[in-house]
């Protein structure tokens, strides 16, 4: 489990590398009884929070491991992240991802230098492929979301979310492999507890929800999740490290429709400073 000060250390090492955002108020049709605020990640130099973690983690390595070079498997933000990452600390990156990721996401990842792999849309098929080519070349994987340096990383955006609306009362998280969830939850649940924090996540990849009423790691079925729209959330499972975060700072993960998806990015598009993808716009969904 992480702790306040593995997030404060990954806040100090993002210093001038992720940008700090701002939190934006929305107004929205319940605006009169409840106030709803935006955290712009979409500002991030990769468009998605997703640098955060990767940075911290390859930062955190020691010269040895970096000179070894680094390897992920994402379907598109977490590849950016790493490939920012790799490129801004001088190391070598190699993303593994699924072919049905978003043609932009695998230019994007290609264009900052990483040398990029594809293979088939399970998300388990492409963590075999990444821990299959680190066997064979000695390089040090990045998960994208079930290690303790990638939760601190992203924990520093609840942290942020502090510092800026310290009366805040609830906060609303999309949930993938659950990777942001957890950093957050922590940072929240560490420094005051009594304020909640929900994930949100497609019907057709609600695994976390199912994992944690069940107690216990629930998989769903590629076939399924392929199908959200918000395809930075489709993971089969969440990672183990996070779901004993999830279970110990989440009060709740509730599941939203693809209408509902829909529905969200259309009313955050209204403002081009709130624009969203699907994966992002969850959070609103569940709101």
């Amino acid at each position: 489990m992480i702790t306040l000060s593995d997030i404060r250390s990954a806040q100090a090492r993002l210093h001038g590398i992720a940008t700090r955002t701002r939190l934006i108020e929305f107004n929205h049709p319940q605006s009169a009884t409840r106030r709803l605020f935006l955290k712009p990640e979409n500002q991030q130099p990769i468009g998605a929070f997703k640098l955060r973690g990767a940075y911290n983690k390859i930062a955190s390595l020691s010269a040895e491991d970096r000179r070894r070079g680094v390897i992920t498997y994402s379907s598109g933000n977490h590849a950016q992240g790493v490939a920012y990452a790799a490129r801004a600390l001088g190391v070598k990156a190699v993303i593994v991802m699924p072919n049905n990721a978003p043609a932009i996401k695998r230019d994007a990842t290609a264009a900052l230098g990483a040398e990029i792999v594809i293979v088939g849309p399970g998300s388990a098929e492409r963590q075999l492929k990444a821990e299959e080519l680190a066997a064979q070349h000695g390089y040090v994987i990045v998960p994208p979301f079930n290690d303790e340096q990638i939760i601190a990383g992203q924990g520093t955006m609840g942290l942020e979310i502090l510092e800026d609306l310290p009366e805040v009362e609830a906060v609303f998280a999309p949930v993938g492999g659950g990777g942001m969830i957890s950093g957050v939850a922590a940072a929240i649940k560490l420094s005051k507890p009594g304020i909640k924090v929900i994930g949100v996540e497609p019907d057709l990849a609600g695994d976390a929800q199912a994992s944690l009423r069940a107690g216990k790691i629930v998989q769903f079925p590629a076939t399924e999740v392929s199908r959200t729209i918000a395809d930075g959330l489709r993971t089969q499972s969440i990672g183990s490290i996070n779901f004993e975060h999830i279970r110990r700072y989440v009060d709740d993960i509730v599941t939203v429709r693809e209408e509902e998806i829909r529905e969200a990015v259309r009313l955050l598009a209204s403002n081009p400073a709130t624009v969203a993808e699907p994966s992002g716009a969850v959070s609103v969904a569940g709101f």
